[in-house]
């Protein structure tokens, strides 16, 4: 066994020193879950009026006090952040302070293909362990305790995750970790459903549109002869369909992580798949229209956070892109977080057509769900009103035989716009894995 160095045991006491409480923090009482809330925020925004450029200007130009900002309710008082404009000036939102020296740099290209930079201070990675009790109380109830299960992870190379994933390594101790093996994003498929096979994983994580290819492989090629005890993914979506089918069909239960660069922890399916928990003592999240209003429970809104825990770039606010609901009644599970009924998909992935038509990503799956010959797709706007779609089946003559009919009832829902359909051997996936279904034009491209 390895001796702890004692870089890792300073890590260990970061981690010892969050962990007390979190398994339960889940079920706390509202009224406590609000105050804890609401004292991050208090926090959070003194110190960001302190030592952060952008809103230690903003305080300063309104001439508000940062003191007066006692609660989530009084974020509303602050403005929007687009993600435009963390992209044009990171350093503005990066804070000059001894907490944030020698922040670790996460890069991102989102599903638009533009790169974000965000700074994550170290005693927040490391307390993040602390605050993955939450979650992995979820999987150990499902899957079982993690010291002797195996895990096989399917993942971009250069991911937010593996390098998160190094950082503990490195700078923590565990006298036994999962036995995890990491394969890329980029290995053929057979490949992958070998290594399941022969090492015959009790939980297999990665992406959801990955995961969701996986398994519609596995079908067409004769189905999983070892089926993992649970899937547990994030980055982007599995479609309904699929999560029921794993569960219902082949016994897999599905679970997910809700995250992103800028938050590390935002919510979690439980036991129940019914939507995601939101961690709102560590991110709060509101649900916005497109005024920047905040809508009714059962409402679609564009997800707005504002992180926390985080004392490098400090996001107050923040437009995050993703199109989501809340639910209206409590989860049976038990758990008191607030809870999304729904991830729509992402604000960006609509696409506007002649006439001032809108389609919308899950219009377009619709259609294709019906068809399960077809693995992956993806639609671009090549033109206002010119459509290309994008199909992947194992052979050409699936293809052939399910385009024009899949042309025509996507021709009659977009209606103002020209659908073409096109036979592709492999869509691959976008930096960070991601795989853009929808690839709408950019606002204001000719």
């Amino acid at each position: 066994m390895n001796t702890p160095t004692l870089r890792q045991l300073l890590g260990n006491a970061i981690v010892a020193a969050h962990l007390p409480g979190q398994r339960d923090a889940p079920y706390a009482d509202p009224a406590r879950l609000a105050a804890a809330r609401d004292r991050g925020v208090r926090r959070t925004v003194r110190y960001a009026a302190s030592h952060v450029p952008h809103y230690r200007d903003w305080f300063a130009r309104a001439g508000v006090d940062p003191r007066d900002v006692r609660s989530a309710a009084d974020l509303r008082a602050l403005p929007l952040v687009a993600k435009d404009e963390l992209r044009a000036q990171p350093e503005r939102f990066a804070a000059r302070s001894a907490r944030a020296r020698n922040a670790l740099a996460f890069v991102t290209s989102g599903t638009t293909g533009e790169r974000s930079s965000v700074l994550h201070d170290r005693v927040s990675l490391l307390a993040n362990i602390a605050y993955g009790e939450r979650e992995r109380a979820v999987v150990d109830g499902v899957v079982g305790g993690s010291r002797a299960r195996r895990e096989i992870a399917i993942l971009h190379g250069g991911s937010t995750v593996l390098q998160v994933w190094d950082h503990y390594a490195r700078h923590t101790w565990v006298p036994s970790r999962p036995a995890r093996t990491r394969l890329g994003v980029d290995l053929p498929l057979e490949d992958v459903l070998a290594r399941i096979e022969d090492e015959r994983p009790a939980l297999l994580l990665g992406y959801g549109s990955h995961l969701e290819l996986l398994l519609r492989v596995a079908e067409q090629r004769g189905g999983l002869h070892h089926r993992p005890r649970a899937i547990l993914y994030g980055a982007d979506a599995m479609s309904v369909e699929t999560r029921q089918h794993a569960a219902r069909d082949l016994g897999i239960a599905v679970l997910s992580t809700y995250s992103a660069a800028e938050a590390f922890k935002i919510g979690f399916t439980c036991e129940r798949g019914e939507g995601f928990h939101v961690h709102a003592d560590l991110c709060d999240v509101r649900l916005v229209d497109a005024d920047g209003r905040d809508v009714a429970p059962g409402e679609a809104g564009e997800v707005v956070i504002s992180n926390l825990v985080n004392r490098a770039s400090v996001l107050l606010n923040y437009r995050l892109g993703d199109v989501a609901a809340w639910a209206t009644s409590p989860c049976p599970c038990g758990r008191t977080l607030p809870r999304l009924a729904s991830l729509a998909g992402r604000s960006e992935e609509i696409v506007e057509l002649p006439g001032g038509r809108l389609l919308h990503p899950r219009s377009v799956w619709s259609l294709v769900k019906q068809r399960p010959e077809i693995l992956r797709y993806q639609l671009v706007q090549d033109a206002p009103d010119r459509l290309e779609l994008r199909l992947m089946t194992l052979a050409r003559d699936a293809y052939d035989r399910l385009a024009p009919g899949l042309a025509a009832e996507m021709s009659a829902l977009a209606a103002t716009a020209r659908v073409e359909t096109a036979f592709v051997r492999d869509l691959g996936v976008a930096e960070g894995g991601k795989l853009r279904t929808v690839v709408p034009l950019r606002r204001g491209r000719a």
